[in-house]
């Protein structure tokens, strides 16, 4: 590990800081699933760094999915510009966590900190890192008041439910066209720099069949049956076919480097009843059936390819069976993408790694899309990455939890990216 710079020991001094701003995160419940507490968060947010010099707006995503009145969906910008002319460099965190959950031994959003570890809802997914990103911003601004260039840090809804009501909203509306940087503090290790992540592609396949008497089924047409048969036909050949599909991309777990496909959901004939009924299901032969499919893919694929696949197995099916009809209907879609290991921002942090921690940085991308996409694909900029503390494993578990010693060598790689990419000097 390199020398102990002064902007690392001002960043040491500030873990107390660091601590209290985590637990303070986590304790605002920004459940999503529905979206709970977003404003509170944003305005959380705005009170901590307006008082720190920074300008903030908080921005509604009036119409995207999920926005309501009783659940509107809040983001918000803060913006740092210095004393000259230079870039801008863009830290990204998702206010949103995903659902508790069983299995806790401690308080979802107590934020204790125990053996030098805070737990709770979110710790991990990622408010540890966007508290590292303010602490690192927080610190670079006291230790280097004259730089060029300017700091924006935003805190966004909806990543765990695709991003629409946050970054997608915020790129569509113009807010990244003046960004040369972004960083999106997700929890992918401190040493590793995540380029990026592979596809996405859900759709919705419908079985149909003909309602009948369940005590005479031979006068109907069972369309679960034509779904299970569906399924044998995805096992038989679709299944092997993905997993012996590998990729050139760095995915993490290896098991992510071959396509996968997981089945959502399933479900077929009558709807389920309610949970206060005590009756029983009437005796009909289902006349529909539904799964929703999760496939993912690899850079070396297209998304009319994976289509293709599918349907594929649909028309096997239909020539095998009597009277199958079927739908396939895409629900949502994102493309593969992958920063550049030159691009700027990736050399630039993988430079604070090697200083900071003594080592070489990991290069990974996600098996699992994050606001990257939206960057990418509406934004239009390939400059970004993933960068932060915690582990990937830890997400959405019982117990999540975030070391703080890891933030604070965190926060110490991104402190160090913005003198590398912010002129400091006078």
């Amino acid at each position: 590990m390199t020398a102990q710079t002064p902007l690392h020991t001002r960043i040491e001094a500030k873990r107390d800081d660091l601590i209290a701003l985590t637990q303070d995160l986590i304790r605002i419940p920004t459940l999503n699933p529905p979206g709970d507490n977003y404003r509170e968060i944003c305005e959380y947010l705005k009170q901590r760094l307006e008082a720190r010099g920074f300008t903030c707006n908080l921005i509604r995503a009036h119409g995207t999915p999920g926005d309501s009145e009783k659940y509107p969906r809040w983001n918000i910008v803060a913006r740092y510009d210095g004393k000259r002319a230079g870039d801008c460099v863009h830290f990204n965190s998702h206010t949103d966590v995903v659902e508790v959950g069983a299995g806790w031994t401690t308080d979802p959003f107590g934020a204790e900190l125990i053996d030098g570890k805070i737990y709770g809802r979110g710790t991990c997914d990622m408010k540890g890192g966007m508290a590292a990103s303010i602490i690192a911003a927080e610190a670079f601004l006291e230790q280097h008041p004259d730089f060029a260039g300017s700091i924006e840090i935003s805190g966004t809804a909806d990543e765990e439910t695709g991003g629409y009501g946050g970054v997608a909203y915020l790129a569509e509306q113009g807010h990244y066209k003046h960004v040369q940087h972004v960083i999106i503090p997700e929890p992918l290790q401190k040493d590793r720099i995540c380029l990026g992540h592979r596809g996405v592609w859900w759709a919705e396949i419908e079985t149909h069949g003909e309602i009948a008497h369940g005590s005479m089924p031979f006068l109907g047409d069972c369309a679960v049956r034509h779904m299970g048969a569906v399924m044998h036909e995805m096992e038989e050949t679709l299944f092997p076919a993905l997993a012996n599909k590998k990729t050139a991309m760095p995915v993490v777990p290896v098991g992510a480097r071959s396509s996968t496909m997981n089945i959502n959901s399933l479900h077929g004939g009558q709807a389920e009843p309610e949970a206060d009924f005590t009756g029983l299901p009437s005796p009909c032969v289902p006349d529909h059936a539904k799964m929703i499919i999760d496939r993912r893919y690899l850079m070396e694929e297209s998304k009319s390819e994976v289509e293709r696949e599918v349907r594929a197995v649909l028309e096997t099916v239909k020539s095998k069976r009597e009277n199958f009809r079927y739908d396939l209907n895409e629900i949502w879609s994102v493309e593969p993408t992958m920063a550049s290991k030159d691009a700027p921002v990736v050399t630039s942090v993988a430079k604070a790694i090697g200083d900071v921690l003594g080592k070489p940085a990991e290069y990974v991308v996600s098996p699992g899309t994050y606001d990257q996409k939206h960057i990418d694909r509406i934004g239009k900029l390939k400059n970004c990455i993933a960068y932060g503390p915690g582990l990937l494993e830890l997400a959405h578990k019982p117990d999540e939890y975030v070391g703080v010693d890891d933030m604070i060598d965190s926060a110490k790689v991104m402190a160090s990216v913005l003198v590398d990419l912010l002129d400091p000097r006078g």
